[in-house]
Parts: C-alpha cells; sequence; structure tokens
C-alpha cells in the first residue's frame, strides 16, 4: 500500500511516518508540505492513500467538507484521509455530500488509529471519526458569514475604511458588524473577539 503524507512538517508527520514504516503492508513514498506539491506527487506518483492535513488546504471561512470536496476534484485518482480540527465549523452538516473516497479523522488521532483509517479507506470502507462527527454536530458558531468575513479581516490588521471598501459595505457598517461579534462572542473589544475566535477554529 503506497501512501503519500501532505502535511506541514512537524512531530505528527514524523510519528506517522515511522508507525507506517513499521507495518510490512505499507509504504510511505513521500512526503509534501504544499497543495501544489501534493497534486504533482499525487498525479506522477500514484499512491493508494493520500494522507492530507486540512490546513494545507482549509482557508479562513472555509468549511471543512467543502474543502474535502476540493481536494477530491484536484486529486480524483487517490483515495484521502483527512485529519481535520474538529473546531472548525461545518464539517458534521455537510459530511453526507462528501464522496465515499475521502475519510476524517481528528488531529488529535493517535498515529495507531490512522494506520487502521488508511487500511479502511484503502479496502473501500468508510472513515468518519465517531468522535470528531459529534463534535462538529454540537459545536455552535454564532457569527454569520458575513461577520466572519468582517472579523478575519480585522484579524489581519485591516482597518475599519479597508474593511469597508474590500466588502463592498460602509464603514459604519463594518463597526456595526463588529460591535455584534463582540456581543456574540461574549468578548470584552475586538482583539479579545479575535483571539476567541481564533481559539474556536473559526478564523
Amino acid at each position: 500500500m503506497r501512501i503519500l503524507l501532505a502535511m506541514p512538517h512537524g512531530l505528527l508527520r514524523g510519528a506517522l511516518r515511522y508507525v507506517l514504516s513499521t507495518h510490512p503492508d505499507m509504504d510511505v513514498i513521500g512526503e509534501r508540505d504544499a497543495v501544489e506539491s501534493t497534486i504533482e506527487a499525487v498525479r506522477t506518483d500514484a499512491p493508494d492513500v493520500t494522507v492530507l492535513d486540512l490546513t494545507l488546504l482549509n482557508g479562513p471561512g472555509r468549511d471543512p467538507a467543502g474543502a474535502a470536496r476540493a481536494a477530491h476534484s484536484e486529486l480524483p485518482d487517490s483515495k484521502i484521509l483527512v485529519l481535520v480540527d474538529p473546531r472548525r465549523p461545518g464539517f458534521g452538516s455537510q459530511i453526507s455530500a462528501v464522496p465515499p473516497t475521502i475519510g476524517f479523522l481528528a488531529h488529535s488521532a493517535s498515529p495507531e488509529r490512522v494506520v487502521d483509517a488508511v487500511r479502511r479507506l484503502a479496502a473501500g470502507e468508510p472513515v468518519v471519526d465517531a468522535d470528531l462527527l459529534v463534535a462538529a454536530l454540537t459545536a455552535k458558531m454564532p457569527l454569520t458569514a458575513r461577520e466572519l468575513r468582517v472579523l478575519e479581516e480585522a484579524a489581519l490588521g485591516t482597518p475599519v475604511k479597508e474593511i469597508a471598501r474590500t466588502l463592498s459595505l460602509s464603514p459604519g457598517t463594518v463597526r456595526n458588524h463588529l460591535s455584534r461579534i463582540i456581543a456574540k462572542t461574549h468578548a470584552r473589544n475586538r482583539i479579545e473577539a479575535i483571539h476567541i475566535a481564533k481559539e474556536k477554529g473559526w478564523i
């Protein structure tokens, strides 16, 4: 079984490579840390399973299920095991729309659970981490899509007038959005609201 690891370099990637290499039926054929090089590796090396950290694909405000479908469209010839931050909103409600060749595990899953998931996915079995699904379905994200966009811009340090211009809003509307965001996140100010949103994985 040929496996490609697509994730930022770090302890998790090193641990996965070590654990996977101890199984005689598994061969880690490469490691990538960017979307473009991952797509190229899948096309040229044809791995049986690509283990993909969603942080390589998941931009601000983008839901995991949608990003996973985008991965599938770019990597149609490889089964993909996606490692997801369970705090990220939007996963649970859209899982039914994800192709069966894509499996999901939480970032916190042990390497041995990843091994089991890789085997199951390669065998054509569905892979969805029950703990991850429960966490996603029970998570509540109080911000609207527009409020989330405003907060993403604010988190980049963008001034109100530039946020307004970027999102085609008036500065007053942007300020109103920021006030509602602060109230909904129970923050004391904009900086704290940004911190809370990042901590919960919303942005």
